[in-house]
């Protein structure tokens, strides 16, 4: 729990405690103060709350970043092996998609660079 939780918490009871003594007394001031000081406790006690949210949320995104991190290493090797045992089930088939890969790699490769169009000039 946030600080700003606490101490809006109790700024918006004293306000209510000032506001009531404000309206037996009737005493607009001190019931004006008492408002005041209400309205000052609860918008800290949200930005109190607030501040807690985006703790969480960073905190919950920190964890996730984490275990992303630590299964990483679990998630290729598990592709890996998926791979060769593809390549061992199929290996004519690998060989293939692999020279199919490597030509469509070599022509993008040396295809020649595009030319700006002609200029056109008007001798009119």
């Amino acid at each position: 729990m946030d600080k700003d939780r606490i101490v809006g918490s109790a700024k918006d009871f004293a306000g209510k405690v000032e506001g009531a003594v404000g309206d037996m007394a009737g005493d607009a001031k001190t019931q004006a103060e008492g408002r005041a000081r209400e309205a000052v406790g609860t918008v800290q006690n949200l930005y109190g709350q607030a501040k807690d949210a985006a703790r969480d949320a960073t905190d919950a995104a920190v964890n996730y970043a984490k275990d992303a991190y630590e299964n990483s290493g679990d998630t290729v090797r598990s592709g890996q092996q998926a791979v060769a045992k593809t390549v061992q089930e199929n290996p004519l088939g690998a060989l293939l998609v692999a020279g199919g890969i490597g030509f469509a790699l070599a022509l993008l490769m040396t295809r020649p660079p595009r030319r700006p169009p002609p200029r056109w000039r008007y001798y009119g």
